[in-house]
């Protein structure tokens, strides 16, 4: 596995794969990736919410 940095991956060494700094900051990256995930799940479905309403309202009051 390697760690991206700028766009280019960079090979590790057999020292980093079993340092246990590596797997603190790897499940720290992919803890605040998960919660990137859910807030941005969270804005889509406010956001398809808030445009059924207006659809709703604009049906409902239009002549």
């Amino acid at each position: 596995m390697a760690e991206e940095t700028g766009g280019t991956p960079v090979p590790l060494t057999p020292a980093e794969v079993f340092d246990e700094e590596f797997d603190k900051r790897r499940l720290a990256r992919e803890k605040r990736d998960e919660r990137k995930v859910w807030y941005f799940l969270a804005y889509f479905l406010f956001g398809i919410h808030l445009v059924a309403f207006v659809m709703i309202y604009a049906v409902r009051h239009g002549k």
